[in-house]
């Protein structure tokens, strides 16, 4: 039986809040967003100025084509080492927060900010473990954010973590709970963010929510929701976002496990990432497409190699799967017929893929772009070509990788870019 006086994949720690600073330019936006806008950041940096901000301690992916990682990984370690030293913060310790953040929209999400036990954690696609990806894992992208990560005092976490919970129960409780707890921060988000609010968590809520979590760790309860049958390993949180951050997260602890002389995972803080836990179900969180970009290819070429790559595949709507294009001579339509995979994205990746491994598109790659109008914007370029992808619906993500593993890269997005989870609590991992 498990010791339930333990937390099963999740839990509170030590949390690290900016003291008497301009919380607006403090917090920023998850690293991996506007990546084929560099503009957005310059101008972030712009508007930040020399004041403390998240934004010194996170390496912004728009800019890791320009060769100066290394360099910049430099100077986000002294920020950090900086910002410690020179008491910038207030620790929160063992702490929960509560979050509820009104969203540019007008939608309101809740969420928990806590850990999660990396112990509990496999991002290989077919792993069955307590906490899973949802995307496949591309290697290339780990080794980047592992020379940050590895010689960081500080984490700051963009993850945005599901749990399955169709009454609503974990999370919505605390909403009228509000008033027991101690309100921590409350601010507007810069780059129509919206705005957030937090509290922190009394020991008696914690206990509750800790309660909550075991009791839907219940087997009868899984296999009733995902029509599973006990071959089917539990699975209780799947990463809704920050699926690479995470996998790097696992990977550099890995890495001390096996490099570290006298190595403890009982007290190494390093075995833990920071998280906030959401409700699938929340109605804030909408599942939007993730749209394809190629860029510096020939477009028409792209198109004749696609129409041989899949048996059948033509021009214009039809049975199988189906892509809207824009290029610079307009836009079209174009199917799949029979596909091999059950989702479209699929498909369309695989394609990618092996087009981009081609001599003829050897110069090319391709981005992930949130939002129709940036995919138009940027497709039309010369040289360019965007797919413009439908959303999948999110009640099918548990069951999805809890039948058949990951899914491709960049299935789904959880919100527009301005959306996404702004950096603001800080966790030392050293």
């Amino acid at each position: 039986m498990p010791d339930k006086k333990k937390w099963p994949g999740f839990e509170p720690t030590d949390l690290l809040l900016p003291k008497d600073c301009d919380m607006n330019k403090w917090s920023v936006v998850a690293c991996d967003q506007y990546t084929s806008q560099p503009e957005y950041w310059e101008r972030v940096d712009a508007y930040i100025g020399e004041v403390p901000s998240a934004r010194k301690m996170i390496l912004a992916e728009a800019f890791l084509r320009d060769g100066k990682s290394f360099r910049r990984g430099e100077t986000i370690h002294k920020n950090m080492e900086d910002y410690l030293s020179n008491d910038v913060f207030t620790c929160y310790p063992d702490a929960l927060i509560y979050t509820e953040r009104w969203l540019n929209n007008g939608s309101l999400r809740r969420g928990l900010v806590g850990a999660v036990d990396l112990e509990e954690y496999d991002y290989n696609g077919s792993a069955e473990t307590l906490i899973r990806a949802t995307e496949g894992t591309v290697l290339s992208r780990i080794p980047p954010r592992m020379m940050v990560r590895r010689e960081a005092a500080l984490e700051l976490s963009h993850v945005m973590m599901l749990i399955d919970d169709p009454q609503r129960q974990l999370v919505e409780h605390l909403t009228s709970e509000t008033d027991q707890m101690k309100q921590l921060y409350d601010f507007d988000l810069m780059e129509k963010g919206g705005h957030i609010t937090g509290w922190l968590l009394t020991e008696e809520q914690k206990d509750e929510v800790r309660e909550m979590l075991w009791a839907m760790t219940d087997r009868a309860r899984f296999e009733a929701l995902y029509d599973a049958d006990l071959h089917d390993a539990l699975m209780l949180y799947a990463v809704g976002d920050g699926n690479h951050s995470l996998a790097t997260a696992k990977a550099v602890y890995q890495e001390r496990k096996e490099t570290v002389e006298d190595f403890d995972p009982e007290t190494d803080p390093s075995r833990y990432a920071m998280v906030e836990l959401m409700n699938l179900h929340d109605d804030s969180l909408q599942f939007e497409a993730i749209h394809r970009v190629c860029f510096d290819i020939e477009p028409e070429k792209l198109l004749r190699t696609l129409l041989d790559y899949y048996p059948g595949t033509h021009y214009g709507e039809g049975e199988g799967h189906t892509f809207r294009f824009v290029w610079e001579k307009g836009e079209g339509v174009i199917t799949i017929p029979n596909p091999a995979s059950q989702l479209p994205v699929a498909s369309l990746q695989g394609f990618i893929d092996y087009y981009l491994a081609l001599d003829e598109g050897m110069n090319g790659y391709v981005d992930y772009v949130h939002g129709e109008d940036i995919t138009r914007e940027l497709g039309t370029q010369p040289g360019n070509i965007g797919f413009l992808l439908d959303p999948m619906p999110k009640e099918k993500l548990f069951s999805g990788v809890v039948h058949d593993g990951a899914l491709p890269r960049k299935t789904f997005s959880m919100g527009e870019a301005n959306d996404k989870r702004f950096y603001l609590e800080a966790r030392k991992i050293k």
